[in-house]
C-alpha cells in the first residue's frame, strides 16, 4: 500500500515566499533564502479548460513543512546558490520531498517529470 503525503487540517506559511522572475521554465516560485543563498521550488499545475500544465509556487500548506524538516538544512546547502541574473536554483516540490524522505504528493497523470536534472 502507497502512502501520500496529506494535506493538513490547519496550514500556515510563514516560511518561504513567492518571487516572480523571468525563468524559462516557469513565472513564479515558491523562494526560500537563508543568507545571501536562495532556493527556488516549483509545483505543477493543471488548467482542465486548455488541458495544459505550467510551473509555479508550491502550495502554502507545504512551505512550513518543507522549511522545519529536520534535513531542509542540509539540502539546502547542498543545493542553494546566489541570484544570478534574477535566478535562482531550482527544484521541483517532489525532488526535494523525496530527497528529505517525505511523503510525496500524489502522482498525477499529468505530471511532467525533471528527475535528477537541473531546472
Amino acid at each position: 500500500m502507497r502512502y501520500h503525503f496529506e494535506k493538513p487540517a490547519v496550514s500556515l506559511s510563514m516560511y518561504g515566499r513567492r518571487y516572480i522572475c523571468n525563468h524559462p521554465v516557469y513565472d513564479s516560485c515558491t523562494l526560500f533564502e537563508i543568507d545571501e543563498k536562495g532556493l527556488a521550488v516549483i509545483q505543477q499545475r493543471f488548467d482542465p479548460k486548455t488541458k495544459s500544465t505550467s510551473w509555479t509556487e508550491v502550495d502554502a500548506y507545504l512551505t512550513d513543512v518543507l522549511y522545519l524538516h529536520p534535513k531542509f538544512k542540509e539540502f539546502f546547502d547542498e543545493r542553494a546558490g546566489t541570484c544570478t541574473d534574477g535566478l535562482y536554483p531550482t527544484v521541483t516540490i517532489r525532488q526535494i520531498m523525496w530527497a528529505l524522505k517525505m511523503k510525496p504528493l500524489p502522482k498525477q497523470k499529468w505530471e511532467t517529470v525533471f528527475d535528477r536534472s537541473p531546472i
